[in-house]
């Protein structure tokens, strides 16, 4: 699929059968062989296919080919679920035109037409679609992560002023560990879109220095930076958050089960000793005086009696219970 777009005074329209103007964005999406081979014989370069876009190496994502930069970043689709998926995508950025080459849909290709109007720089040139688009991107993972931190902050009001029954807590620790963790991959996917999106900023800006861009171009470009770094750093404070909810989480099991293991402890020491009472009774000797003994069976019902209150009053003294 295909979608070309001219600009529309700031902002952008999408084109129509009728147009004729030189689109200055032209959007790729699940781009088969044959639009990938116009697209390279337009501008006379090879245009990346996935394989290509899901290299790893930084000369395969950012390089620059008979004077058109190639920049891929990943990006995320579905941010508004715990669990997004992250697919690269090139931006060509070519003198006279820029070609988005996607696999996916992140929402801020589909936002970004509607309000190009409010980018940074007008979308009268490559670089200000550019700009534009990037903008909103980092835009929109700061919006992601803004949900996750209150996300998270209700994780741990649940986490430390928890006054339910001990099944009602188990139950909801273990729904609290499951959220923990999609918390936990949401974030660092995100620090991975955003650690790719320094690294696409840092190439562009030495792009445009070569091209001896705009003054406002390249200060757009480092405040951007500046945000994206700013992100980065604010995914480290939530990672740091949910490595002290996941610890505590799993302390707060621990004083569970040890809960449950210190009643079964006292419960085992309490009724040990009329156990052994009613070991020795249970034993089959001719010679036991009490046997024979009228009052026997009471002495020894009201022996294990006491044998079992008194290890738990000494407990109970003790501040054991």
């Amino acid at each position: 699929m295909i979608r070309a777009f001219l600009p529309d005074g700031d902002g952008l329209r999408l084109a129509g059968p009728g147009d004729t103007a030189n689109p200055i964005w032209i959007d790729l999406i699940n781009p088969d062989q044959a639009e990938l081979d116009a697209a390279s014989g337009a501008h006379g370069v090879e245009m990346p296919t996935r394989a290509d876009m899901e290299e790893i190496e930084h000369s395969s994502r950012l390089y620059i080919e008979n004077g058109v930069a190639f920049l891929t970043a990943t990006l995320p689709e579905g941010a508004d679920t715990d669990d997004p998926s992250l697919a690269p995508v090139t931006f060509v950025v070519a003198s006279n035109r820029l070609i988005t080459i996607r696999h996916h849909e992140p929402r801020s290709f589909v936002t970004f037409p509607d309000q190009a109007h409010k980018a940074p720089i007008a979308c009268t040139t490559v670089d200000g679609v550019l700009l534009g688009i990037l903008d909103a991107i980092t835009d929109r993972l700061a919006d992601v992560l803004e949900r996750a931190k209150r996300e998270i902050d209700a994780l741990s009001r649940a986490i430390f002023r928890r006054s339910e029954t001990p099944q009602a807590k188990s139950n909801g620790f273990q729904h609290t560990l499951e959220q923990i963790g999609r918390k936990g991959d949401l974030v660092s996917k995100i620090r991975e879109c955003l650690t790719s999106l320094e690294r696409l900023i840092g190439f562009l800006g030495q792009v445009t220095l070569q091209r001896k861009s705009d003054k406002d171009v390249r200060g757009n470009i480092k405040s951007l930076a500046r945000d994206i770094h700013s992100l980065i750093e604010y995914t480290e404070f939530l990672a740091d958050k949910i490595t002290l909810l996941l610890n505590a989480t799993l302390g707060m099991i621990n004083i569970e089960q040890s809960g449950i293991i210190k009643i079964f402890s006292v419960a085992a020491v309490v009724f040990l000793p009329p156990t052994l009472i009613a070991s020795i009774y249970g034993m089959n000797f001719k010679f036991m005086p009490e046997l024979s003994w009228w009052f026997g069976y009471p002495f020894a019902i009201v022996l294990m009696i006491l044998a079992a209150i008194l290890p738990y009053l000494f407990f109970k003294r003790k501040g054991w219970l």
